[in-house]
């Protein structure tokens, strides 16, 4: 593969990626209006938030099948489009059954979009022979920052949430679309690619289980933010409803920022360093969030968590990737369901923990499971596992 069509290719992907930044942040910044608008209590917000992750690892585990027979690009291809329709149901419906429609294509669609967003960016990352990945969840953290103002924008000016997500949709579904032209994987047409996922199957669960649990605890984290620093902003911190878009935000910020830079700081100190470092910061975060006495102090707090957890899920799918070169598209997607197994855990264990007992309380919760990841910071080090000699194979069909 030529140098030019890997840049057109890693350029196409980080548009991917930020399109999906933007879509993701017009969802979860809207919650507390999309809650108003359907009339949806607290007691059944947890039960719809559960259900995108859900199915999300639904179509992750799908998508590990799909990809044995096609490109993770022509799954990308399909799956993008689909992703932002969905957002244009969740704002156009009426009646509660119209929004779990909505919600539920989201889900299904969001899986196979990560899922091969990520195999895509693993691919990429090992034929470059270099730290790319942070680059390109850089560019979803951009696409967060746009969405959540533009989300933010909504809120101020009271538009409705069609009119509110109608102008991004229409300007980045085609966007996507044409930049789909170009996607590009790191091995060459006609590779060993089919061997190498047909021996994706003994990819061990002992060996990736460490990686799993990261995943699934930054998550925890990720959602967290994503799903409640809206509400808790608004109902434990006494900011307003404008206010109250502003933590998501301010956390994409500082994920663009730690993301920007994060790709040399690997190349610089090694993932393990990266990761470890990352993890105490995010617990800090958590740690202030908690304690916040205000809206101030709690942005202070998802600025930290924003600069911690950033680093540590592209760290992520990039050790997989490492471990298993040879089958890195099934190792990625198996990965990205714990992704959802993180949100579908995280979103109603702060719900619940927050009605039982307080959501300050609960933030304590995904402080300590980020400062576990300590405990597996090595196996972001690891050397390629062997299983049967595939990734032997693989690796003479890579790319630089």
């Amino acid at each position: 593969m030529t140098d030019a069509r890997l840049r057109y290719g890693r350029a196409s992907l980080a548009l991917s990626f930020l399109v999906q930044g933007v879509t993701f942040a017009l969802l979860v910044t809207r919650i507390p209006a999309i809650q108003d608008r359907y009339g949806i209590s607290d007691g059944l917000l947890p039960v719809f938030l559960a259900a995108v992750p859900v199915l999300a690892g639904v179509a992750s585990v799908v998508t590990e099948k799909v990809v044995a027979r096609v490109r993770p690009g022509v799954v990308l291809r399909w799956a993008q489009p689909v992703v932002m329709l969905a957002l244009l149901g969740v704002g156009a419906g009426t009646e509660v059954w119209q929004v779990a429609l909505a919600l539920g294509v989201f889900g299904l669609a969001v899986g196979a979009l990560d899922a091969s967003m990520n195999m895509m960016g693993v691919s990429l990352q090992r034929a470059y022979g270099r730290s790319i990945m942070l680059g390109f969840h850089a560019a979803y953290s951009l696409g967060g920052i746009a969405g959540a103002s533009m989300a933010w924008a909504g809120a101020h000016w009271d538009l409705s949430l069609l009119v509110a997500y109608l102008p991004a949709v229409l300007v980045l579904l085609p966007a996507a679309l044409i930049g789909s032209r170009w996607y590009a994987e790191g091995k060459a047409a006609g590779d060993a690619s089919a061997a190498g996922r047909a021996e994706g199957t003994s990819v061990p669960i002992r060996l990736l289980l460490p990686l799993c649990l990261v995943m699934a605890f930054a998550y925890i984290g990720d959602s967290t933010v994503s799903n409640w620093s809206a509400k808790y902003l608004q109902d434990v911190l006494g900011g307003s409803e404008q206010l109250a878009t502003v933590p998501y935000n301010v956390y994409m910020v500082t994920t663009l920022l730690g993301r920007a830079v994060g790709d040399l700081g690997v190349r610089r100190f090694g993932a393990v360093a990266v990761v470890r470092g990352g993890s105490v910061l995010a617990a800090v975060g958590f740690g202030v969030v908690a304690v916040a006495p205000g809206a101030w102090w709690g942005m202070l707090g998802f600025t930290l968590l924003g600069l911690g957890l950033c680093v540590i899920v592209p760290q992520t799918f990039a050790a997989a990737g490492r471990m298993f070169p040879g089958a890195s598209d099934v190792a990625v997607a198996r990965l990205n369901v714990f992704n959802y197994v993180g949100f579908l855990v995280g979103s109603p264990l702060v719900g619940a923990l927050g009605d039982a007992w307080s959501y300050r309380g609960a933030m304590l919760v995904p402080m300590v499971l980020v400062l576990a990841t300590l405990v597996y910071a090595r196996s972001f080090g690891a050397e390629p596992a062997r299983y049967g000699g595939g990734h032997e194979r693989a690796r003479a069909a890579d790319v630089g």
